[in-house]
């Protein structure tokens, strides 16, 4: 794992030493195992190194092939490096020593541009191919890796982070406010549908699944990877679907382990991690390593507001994995001192962005901080289950039935659900209903319909035309769901600026704490054979996420595997821990509607209707209701801009 940079000047200048000693300088923030730098004539590469991997203690990185006349910098983990191994004809003497970055370099010998479509892992590089004089680099099909660029008409440059790119003389920091109208005009927690934008004028990144060929002053991005269109298996029973999704499973999480550190987990009551958990720990155990997870409790004062369906503390679930699974070491941590409010600025200094995550984000760094203190190296979550492992959704899949005058079955699945979630057929049937037949429903009633706060200021988004814009890429202003779940589905995997996001926090925390954050539920192996898998096995019997259930069975204990009643509810005590500071944080937010500055790119008036309602009033319930995500995120963007200035 490395943090990576480099220079090319299109126009043969020499590069700079110091261009290269600041660069350095501002990567000195994260450890590293091995820093090292490579210069020749018009490029420069980087490469900031900690070793993950057995393969990649001592590597050689940047790391140039004088056979070849390739140079590579790669911040990278592959994972079909078995299959890589065979297809580039690699003795078996040199399998176990070969590193990833290597890999990476034969592969784009071999395939050159095409390279990346032979790669699974989570991965973002750039080579040098000096026969051709052309960089050549890409990011892993869902961006788990980021990889940021700057280009004129005589210098490219790149690097994992983005301040460092701001230390050479000719990269300047200015706003970009186009992406900041969409950011602010985006409900839901992306970012902006322009996937190779970024919070700054002039620095771009690659986005997921894209390559970057750079030729002499020409620079093309090109998508090589789709999703979504897989081709249905098809099978004779649900035994075999459960032994194919085990078998594909278990190569991805056996692949993820691969470390000569310690092994971690995120763990909550939920059949994701659940899963990625007890797949991980019988390989670990014939290993002789334990898995060691780390899950978010509330805090000891918790006052449990939530509603019967959901579960604020998730202990006893993960206690039943814990001891059903086997060789694992659990970890339970309240972060008592940490809240939404206290993390900001340490979130704005590692993200070098705003963000929208403040709910998880005082225990998603919180649990790197404790995985890092006890030497962890991998640290496993089960993140992009909802939507691979684990997808299933029952109700729309019964909207689908009765949308296709499917009746028989449709009355067959309505039963067994309402009898598995404890609920009468009575109250399952309006819910289907709608979801089968929204613009009926729209136009028979709007009761209950209250669209999100319009955070933005109405002539900036006018400024930048920012709702036609968002129109054509059919995103929901309203924060409404009013999409089934199969289309949101199909959006997550052909759209990649959804997933940005992930890869962005994932990658800066990792290199803060020197440790992987890799998610098996997102292997690409995983999201192809999960796509290729016919809807009547996610949903069947009245039974949501079927597959997994079922394939489960014996790997995890019942009270997960077939809880159809209850999830988990993570951050519902974000408020409650806000009560020392409440009254500082109403203060800022007095100043935020003052602050003149802010006023151009937020809608005040919003702003102060919040702090009205919740000034003296700061219910722990509230703290998933639209008035606090409408404070917090001003707040988030007050102090970035300020910061900026």
């Amino acid at each position: 794992m490395s943090a990576i940079a480099g220079i090319y000047h299109t126009n043969n200048d020499p590069i700079s030493h110091d261009n290269i000693t600041n660069i350095l300088e501002c990567l000195s923030k994260y450890p590293a195992d091995d820093i090292q730098a490579w210069k020749k004539d018009n490029v420069a590469f980087i490469s900031h190194t900690q070793w993950i991997t057995p393969e990649s203690i001592g590597e050689e990185l940047p790391y140039y092939d004088y056979e070849r006349q390739l140079a590579i910098t790669a911040d990278a983990i592959i994972d079909n490096r078995e299959e890589l191994f065979s297809m580039l004809q690699i003795k078996d003497v040199h399998r176990t020593q070969i590193t990833d970055s290597e890999l990476i370099l034969l592969a784009y010998h071999k395939w050159e541009e095409k390279a990346p479509n032979f790669l699974t892992g989570d991965f973002a590089f750039v080579i040098w191919d000096e026969r051709k004089q052309r960089l050549f680099g890409a990011r892993d099909f869902s961006g788990n890796r980021t990889l940021y660029f700057f280009k004129n008409d005589k210098r490219f440059a790149f690097c994992t982070a983005i301040n460092p790119l701001f230390s050479l003389p000719y990269v300047k920091k200015s706003l970009n406010e186009a992406w900041l109208a969409e950011f602010l005009a985006i409900p839901v927690n992306f970012e902006s549908t322009d996937p190779s934008s970024t919070v700054y004028k002039g620095i771009k990144q690659i986005p997921p699944s894209h390559s970057i060929t750079i030729d002499g002053n020409q620079v093309k991005l090109r998508r090589y990877c789709t999703l979504y269109s897989e081709e249905k298996l098809n099978l004779k029973s649900n035994e075999e679907y459960e032994e194919a999704f085990r078998d594909v499973f278990q190569t991805a999480v056996t692949s993820r382990l691969r470390t000569h550190l310690k092994v971690g987990a995120h763990l909550s009551g939920g059949l994701d991690s659940g899963s990625v958990a007890s797949f991980a720990s019988k390989v670990l155990y014939k290993e002789n390593k334990n898995l060691h997870t780390f899950s978010y409790i509330p805090i000891n004062n918790f006052n449990d507001w939530s509603p019967k369906s959901r579960v604020a503390d998730e202990r006893p679930f993960i206690k039943s994995t814990v001891h059903h699974v086997g060789n694992i070491e659990d970890n339970y941590f309240d972060f008592e001192d940490k809240s939404p409010f206290s993390e900001i600025d340490e979130w704005l200094e590692i993200l070098e962005m705003p963000y929208k995550f403040y709910e998880n984000s005082f225990w998603l760094k919180g649990i790197y901080e404790q995985a890092s203190k006890q030497g962890m190296g991998i640290l496993l979550n089960g993140q992009r289950g909802n939507w691979t492992i684990s997808w299933g959704p029952a109700l729309d899949y019964q909207a689908k039935l009765l949308k296709r005058v499917n009746l028989g079955k449709f009355l067959r699945e309505l039963h067994l659900y309402s009898r598995n979630i404890g609920v009468k057929k009575s109250r399952v049937l309006p819910v289907v209903a709608k979801k089968a037949f929204p613009k009926l429903n729209q136009l028979i009633s709007s009761e209950g319909v209250v669209p999100y706060p319009v955070l933005i200021n109405q002539d900036f988004a006018k400024k930048f035309n920012v709702y036609s814009k968002l129109e054509e890429h059919g995103v929901d202003t309203t924060g409404l769901l009013n999409r089934s779940a199969y289309e949101i589905r199909r959006i997550q995997f052909e759209q990649p600026y959804y997933w940005s996001i992930n890869g962005t926090y994932t990658t800066k925390l990792s290199l803060h704490h020197s440790l992987w954050d890799r998610d098996p539920t997102n292997d690409l192996r995983v999201v192809r054979f999960c796509l290729s898998v016919p809807e009547n096995q996610f949903v069947q019997n009245g039974q949501d996420r079927s597959l997994i259930r079922r394939a489960t069975k014996g790997l995890l204990p019942d009270n997960i595997r077939l809880n159809q009643r209850t999830r988990g509810l993570q951050g519902a005590d974000g408020i409650q821990r806000m009560t020392s500071d409440w009254n500082l944080f109403m203060n800022e937010m007095e100043l935020v509607a003052r602050a003149d500055f802010i006023s151009e790119y937020l809608d005040i008036n919003v702003i102060k209707s919040a702090i009205k309602r919740l000034k003296e009033n700061p219910l722990p319930e509230y703290v998933f209701h639209d008035d606090f995500r409408v404070l917090i995120r001003s707040l988030i963007i007050y102090r970035f801009i300020k910061k900026l200035a």
